[in-house]
């Protein structure tokens, strides 16, 4: 397979998996949030606000909000970086318009609540997972649903110091705050009630998107004590396609100098690594330790910004 033919393959899986975490944001969305009128963050949950309050359809402020955020983006990040959210954007935007045409109705127009009366926390928390590990599936194939995603992307363009994550939970804040100020949500108790519901929401959920994301992330080292570590060595090179660093220790008990393997790799792939290293040294001694982060090639990319001047100077000095 030529390299085009893999950049084609692996921008058609991503937009796949972008298409299928926000089949799931929508079932999630409409099935278990929308029947109980639960608030939540981003322009999707503005949209839903707004519907709640006076029945216009949240699909349609959806698009009206992304195409004006759009318009303002596309001169600051410019159309490739925007490409995929642009698709997303549209892409909810259908199935969001779908999902309320097919599903059951009650008499106020909000689709049937599946859970039943009375279950709106047990239908937030199924809600929220949904939509977690959707929106963990989009971000995690390179994608986003547009709205705050943009608004944070540009600021933090032009204020590199203001991260995206402050920039997201400010505007949840002042999204799910507004329902203070819809009289249509009944007394200030009552609104006082879903909006913390709202924060209860955008935690849940983003609990929910950490935890996912994290998952898939998370490395983990191996420290590999054998006679046989040339053996195992060429066997993970070859089969993991891992590097291994080859150290040099010296048996206190034993007196006898000793050969340790040091691999880093991610922690889905601990089975596949006790399996080999088992079938060609079952006496292996190994020890399996989590990592905060592994950076370089293979791993995660270091997102530090370097200042280029003072790098200079500090390069003429030296």
């Amino acid at each position: 397979m030529t390299i085009d033919h893999k950049i084609i393959l692996n921008e058609a899986k991503d937009y796949f998996f972008i298409a299928f975490g926000l089949f799931l944001y929508t079932i999630a969305f409409t099935v278990f949030l929308m029947p109980y009128q639960i608030v939540a963050g981003g322009v999707t949950g503005l949209s839903a606000i707004i519907y709640y309050a006076t029945g216009f359809h949240i699909e349609n402020t959806y698009i009206i909000i992304n195409g004006i955020l759009l318009m303002v983006a596309l001169k600051i990040l410019g159309f490739k970086f925007l490409m995929k959210t642009i698709f997303a954007i549209f892409t909810l935007y259908f199935m969001l318009k779908f999902a309320q045409d097919i599903l059951p109705k009650q008499e106020n127009g909000l689709p049937f609540k599946l859970m039943g009366e009375g279950q709106d926390f047990m239908s937030m928390i199924i809600g929220c997972v949904i939509t977690g590990i959707a929106l963990a599936t989009v971000f995690l194939n390179n994608g986003s649903t547009g709205g705050t995603d943009i608004i944070a992307a540009s600021v933090n363009k032009y204020h590199p110091k203001v991260t995206l994550g402050n920039v997201l939970i400010a505007a949840d804040f002042c999204i799910i705050g507004s329902c203070m100020f819809f009289p249509q949500f009944g007394t200030y108790m009552e609104r006082a009630h879903k909006v913390m519901f709202g924060f209860c929401v955008m935690a849940m959920e983003n609990y929910t998107l950490d935890y996912v994301m994290n998952a898939r992330r998370q490395s983990v080292q191996f420290l590999i004590f054998t006679r046989k570590w040339q053996e195992i060595a060429n066997a993970i090179g070859t089969e993991t396609k891992h590097g291994v660093t080859i150290l040099d220790g010296h048996g206190w008990y034993t007196g006898k100098e000793v050969k340790v393997l040091c691999i880093l790799a991610r922690k889905n792939e601990s089975i596949n690594m006790f399996r080999l290293i088992k079938m060609i040294d079952p006496n292996a001694f190994v020890s399996q330790s989590s990592v905060i982060g592994v950076y370089g090639e293979g791993f995660d990319e270091m997102r530090v910004k370097i200042k280029q001047e003072k790098s200079q100077t500090k390069i003429e000095k030296a």
